[in-house]
């Protein structure tokens, strides 16, 4: 029986290895035809300046439960948007930290900074899209379009006029926006990253679309969409039970023939959302899967996609000398076998003997 000579393991390892690289091959151009959208992407949104047609027109939403330590930069940096941003509504759930002093505070400074407290969430909902729905049903009906953004945001001058002006100029319903991520320890440094790259293998990089309204991507940190729609679907209703609201509602909407775009955002949107290595694995699991978003087909169709792509590389990776050498003795064998006046042996370049084979008379 051959078996390897660096690792002494039986034929069968080496076979099971290679099915399991065969299963990535297709694997591999599927993932190769997203990332190839990269240089043809949408460039990053720049920042814009209000025009006298923006001036009113967009309601802010900021959700907040016990956001006291976080609020602060999304809250100046929402007073800093231009005339554009009629309202910004902090629609609070109770917070016991001090949130609801913090946005007292910014009342005084502009008063279009406004605290509303959300009803006790009713059966059906989860606690995020019931406090959006809530902030809609509260702002003002003069308004075109409505602007959820997260507590852990720090919204950039220009943000919001240069959203208003880029769905307009191109006709999009719906854009929300892939921030620039605020990361300080060394294992967010590697978490975050590995995490993000999940989305990006499977759905392209921000900024390249996709035709099928069920591989639309979205980020409920920043999420802007006419207020026509939100009319048109009663709000949050479709995406109540959803842990993934955005990705949700997005997707719903895109099926209704809405123009839906998730975009590259670094230029206007910055954003810290978890503190230390230990909060970002155990915040993102509950909804880097999207399975509120999803159906099961889809579900563990990405599943298998992600272990062929970026999990299993790193399981085969021990056996691959070993795997290759041992696909070197059957050709060595193979050729051994029909006879003839030489015999080869040896091994593959780089190996322990220094030579590609020896001739044996």
């Amino acid at each position: 029986m051959l078996t390897s000579e660096l690792s002494g393991y039986p034929d069968w390892f080496y076979c099971a290895a290679f099915a399991l690289l065969l299963m990535q091959v297709p694997a591999f151009f599927i993932l190769l035809s997203r990332l190839l959208r990269g240089p043809f992407r949408r460039p990053p949104v720049q920042p814009g300046s209000t025009i006298p047609e923006q001036v009113g027109s967009v309601a802010v939403i900021v959700p907040t439960l016990n956001e006291a330590a976080r609020i602060r930069p999304c809250l100046e940096g929402l007073i800093r948007q231009g005339q554009e941003v009629r309202e910004i509504l902090v629609v609070d759930s109770r917070s016991t930290d001090g949130t609801q002093d913090i946005v007292h505070a910014y009342q005084v400074r502009d008063s279009r900074v406004r605290l509303v407290i959300d009803d006790p969430l009713p059966n059906g909902w989860v606690g995020r899209p019931w406090a959006l729905d809530f902030g809609f049903r509260h702002s003002s009906p003069k308004t075109q379009w409505f602007l959820g953004i997260d507590a852990d945001t720090q919204p950039q001058p220009g943000l919001v006029s240069a959203l208003i002006a880029n769905m307009e100029q191109d006709g999009f319903d719906l854009v929300s926006l892939a921030p620039q991520f605020i990361l300080k320890s060394a294992g967010e440094f590697w978490l975050q990253p590995a995490l993000l790259m999940t989305l990006v293998y499977r759905f392209g990089p921000a900024g390249s679309g996709s035709a099928d309204p069920q591989r639309t991507m979205a980020n409920g940190q920043c999420f802007m969409v006419k207020r026509s729609w939100l009319e048109q679907v009663n709000g949050y209703q479709t995406a109540s039970r959803s842990f993934c609201d955005d990705v949700t509602l997005a997707r719903n909407l895109a099926a209704q023939g809405a123009k839906v775009g998730f975009w590259d955002g670094r230029e206007v949107l910055r954003v810290r959302m978890y503190e230390g290595v230990q909060e970002t694995w155990r915040e993102w699991g509950r909804s880097l899967d999207l399975k509120d978003a999803s159906n099961q087909a889809q579900l563990w169709g990405d599943v298998t996609f992600l272990v062929l792509v970026q999990a299993l590389p790193w399981l085969l990776a021990p056996a691959l000398g070993g795997l290759s050498l041992y696909f070197w003795r059957l050709a060595i064998d193979a050729a051994n076998s029909l006879g003839g006046k030489y015999r080869f042996s040896g091994s593959p370049p780089g190996y322990a003997d220094g030579c590609c084979f020896r001739l044996l008379l």
